[in-house]
């Protein structure tokens, strides 16, 4: 029975499968894990149509693509079919004195392939308009102008859609882990960035924001707040000259959102690093956006990046395989405000003790000065 009560107690109990890993907000290939429900005003998408179709998918904007041309071919086509119809030419097919109003209309079959034939501009010469039907010459201008507008229209969503830079965006690569340890006696957080393509990104700019739940001092719970990570704004090092794999920093001082977290903090907290590199594309001057992220667990304390760099015969040779590879080095694992507030009391220490040395000690002027002073009483 003492076993039984044993295994059904909490501390027994595994947690779920879904507390132990977190929700994402930014997937690590970039995309946002964000659904957008209950929106009452889709109409708003009809508004800009044009952005509505290039975010389609590929098999909905190939579907779409086709059915603009095939709508049009085969509504073009029934109203020939109809004018024909009215008109009696179907009537009078073997009839050489009547003039119909398109020549060899004798079907719809026929009437929806002179409506391709007009509307694509292909013109075969042997189903041609005559100048006795009126209607006919209407209908002709009116489907030689809309033919033209959807015709551009699907070929520049088709065209932007296969330009879109976001394929670019699939060399761009980030590190697997961020790493945090000390550069210049100071805590800093780190990642890598890398560029797999030789066409360079034109005008590189890195940003950071830290994803994490907070609660107000009014009370208020604010879920997933954003809040920016200095990676060098103020010193111009977020833009980047990416032509060789970089390492991206961010140093943890008073104004940074790590500046009280130690490592055994760090592995308590639960939080995510998104981060994003905007540029032009140099082959198509292009805006391109490359995204990653970095969950509490992907942060490695005490960690530094590989090299990669190593100089060849006339040029650098980079070894993309060292991308991810980190190594341990000596890291206190106290915090950055702990690692400063020690700092300044070792500051502090030496120089009270140097002062207190100089107290202790006469200088050489003194000794001078106390040795004039004697030799002038001697000598008076």
């Amino acid at each position: 029975k003492s076993e039984s009560v044993a295994e059904l107690s909490p501390q027994k109990q595994e947690p779920p499968l879904l507390s132990m890993f977190r929700q994402r907000y930014v997937e690590k290939n970039g995309r946002c894990n964000v659904q957008h429900g209950n929106m009452r005003e889709t109409y708003r998408y009809l508004t800009d149509i044009f952005t509505t179709l290039v975010d389609l998918n590929w098999r909905c904007s190939l579907f779409v693509f086709v059915m603009a041309y095939a709508v049009t071919w085969l509504f073009f086509g029934a109203i020939w079919y109809l004018i024909a119809y009215c008109r009696g030419d179907l009537d009078h097919l073997e009839d050489e004195d009547w003039t119909p109003c398109v020549n060899n209309v004798n079907g719809f079959i026929s009437a929806f392939l002179f409506s391709i034939e007009t509307e694509t501009t292909i013109g075969y010469g042997y189903r041609v308009i005559t100048d006795q039907c009126p209607v006919g010459t209407i209908l002709l201008l009116l489907q030689a102008i809309l033919g033209s507008m959807v015709n551009a229209f699907m070929v520049g969503c088709m065209f932007v859609k296969i330009s879109q830079p976001n394929k670019r965006a699939e060399t761009l690569v980030f590190s697997k882990h961020a790493v945090i340890s000390l550069r210049d006696d100071k805590l800093c957080l780190m990642f890598r960035v890398g560029d797999l393509r030789s066409s360079h990104i034109v005008g590189a700019n890195m940003r950071a924001k830290l994803i994490k739940s907070k609660q107000t001092q009014e009370g208020e719970f604010i879920p997933l707040d954003q809040t920016d990570i200095s990676v060098g704004f103020e010193t111009g090092d977020d833009r980047l000259f990416l032509v060789s794999p970089l390492v991206i920093s961010h140093e943890i001082d008073s104004r940074s959102a790590f500046w009280d977290m130690s490592q055994a903090q760090l592995e308590k907290e639960d939080f995510e690093i998104v981060v994003i590199l905007e540029g032009m594309v140099e082959a198509t001057g292009m805006t391109c956006q490359a995204r990653s992220s970095y969950l509490a667990e992907e942060v490695l304390w005490g960690h530094r990046f590989s090299p990669m760099m190593s100089l060849a015969e006339g040029f650098f040779d980079v070894d993309y395989g060292a991308f991810h590879h980190t190594f341990e080095v000596n890291t206190p694992s106290c915090s950055a405000r702990e690692l400063s507030l020690a700092a300044a009391r070792l500051d502090a220490h030496l120089y009270w003790s140097i002062s207190s040395r100089l107290d202790e000690e006469p200088t050489l002027a003194q000794q001078a000065a106390t040795h004039t002073v004697n030799g002038l009483f001697i000598l008076k």
